[in-house]
């Protein structure tokens, strides 16, 4: 419920700032002037912005097992079945979350937590991760997915991602009618927005788009490094979460799919270090060894 209540929060903070900073520059009293319904602006980016990111955020288990085909272990079939669900069991409940559903999915080594609130989340594993790292080492990557879930991380950068949406659907309109009312100065007779306002919109979705990325991935980032911490925390010790980091660096794991990137335990890199999900493999350990 708190959860709830901090993204209703949010949304309407973020409209709050940005009619109160279009009303102290004036670009209101211009909007209105050009045909530019500023409360209806504000209200489409809000939509725009925490809508969608909020339907993925109550989708997001589903999409999960979609995309990966995970499997729900409903009765554990075998030992290494029963060994993994006891372990998210026990993290679990050391951490003070409800117990997740477990999840295996065919694949190269990874792992993934998701859902849309503490309480109601998925931990799911790849074949991969369970034949090629030792039980320590799988225990420790199962603590990082728990850490993410007792951290809020999922719903965190659900509202991260909705206002970088809000601000990049806002402020590409705002200056679509400024470029638009600039190019059609003097044409009196003409109504509404035009060619200049569609062209601009979408050029500065684009733009305003690749920088919204890279605040988002920012935050992503940070989140692993905390996930990491909390890992050794819920172990009482950081070496198997530096072992499994080791070992996953060692094995070169390939992301999961684009829409499950960020949730994974490795993945999600780039070339360029801005766009990248992920911290490297290195900074990664370094943080945990405290250098």
């Amino acid at each position: 419920m708190k959860r709830v209540f901090l993204f209703i929060f949010t949304n309407l903070a973020v409209m709050l700032v940005l009619g109160t900073a279009a009303s102290l520059l004036g670009v209101n009293r211009y909007l209105t002037a050009n045909g530019l319904n500023l409360s209806l602006l504000l209200g489409f980016a809000g939509v725009m912005g925490f809508g969608g990111a909020f339907i993925s955020l109550l989708m997001s288990k589903f999409m999960a097992k979609w995309s990966t085909g995970a499997r729900i272990i409903e009765q554990p079939a075998n030992q290494t079945e029963r060994w993994l669900v006891d372990t998210v069991a026990r993290l679990a409940q050391r951490a003070g979350l409800a117990m997740p559903e477990v999840a295996i999915y065919e694949g190269d080594p990874n792992a993934f937590a998701t859902g849309p609130s503490r309480n109601n989340s998925l931990v799911a594993v790849s074949t991969g991760l369970l034949y090629n790292m030792t039980e320590r080492e799988v225990e420790a990557v199962l603590a990082h997915e728990i850490s993410h879930v007792a951290n809020g991380d999922m719903v965190t950068l659900t509202l991260i991602q909705g206002v970088v949406n809000t601000f990049v659907t806002f402020l590409s309109r705002v200056i679509g009618y400024f470029v638009d009312g600039f190019l059609r100065r003097n044409d009196s007779e003409s109504r509404g927005p035009g060619i200049g306002y569609m062209v601009t919109v979408m050029v500065c979705d684009l733009l305003f788009g690749i920088l919204a990325s890279m605040i988002v991935m920012y935050f992503s980032r940070q989140r692993e490094f905390r996930a990491d911490a909390g890992a050794a925390g819920l172990l009482g010790t950081p070496q198997p979460m530096i072992a499994a980091l080791q070992r996953l660096g060692g094995l070169s794991p390939e992301p999961l799919p684009q829409n499950m990137a960020s949730s994974g335990i490795a993945g999600g890199g780039s070339m360029m270090a801005l766009f990248a999900s992920h911290p490297s493999m290195e900074e990664r350990i370094a943080a945990l060894q405290g250098r």
